[in-house]
């Protein structure tokens, strides 16, 4: 993977959202119409947080985060979303 030439600001983080579902645990094929946003991602770059409040999530970490967090960007071709600290809910 290239090194991602983005530094997020404050207590932002660049997340990279993982794949949607393609088949159903029983083998049921979701059509790309059904498929829903995922809600979990790795973290690509993380900015150096606010003045009081040091950053709890590092490069490399999975995240869980909501359904309508971030903000969707496209960086050299690929998807991400930009979202702050407080909108993720778990390291994974």
């Amino acid at each position: 993977m290239a090194e991602i030439k983005i530094k997020p600001l404050a207590d932002r983080v660049l997340v990279e959202p993982a794949e949607a579902e393609t088949k159903t645990a029983s083998g049921i094929i979701i059509p790309d119409t059904a498929k829903e946003k995922p809600q979990r991602g790795k973290v690509v770059a993380v900015g150096p947080g606010k003045k009081d409040e040091p950053m709890t999530v590092k490069v490399g970490d999975h995240v869980l985060y909501g359904k309508y967090s971030g903000t969707e960007v496209q960086i050299d071709g690929k998807e991400y979303l930009i979202m702050r600290e407080s909108d993720i809910y778990a390291i994974i």
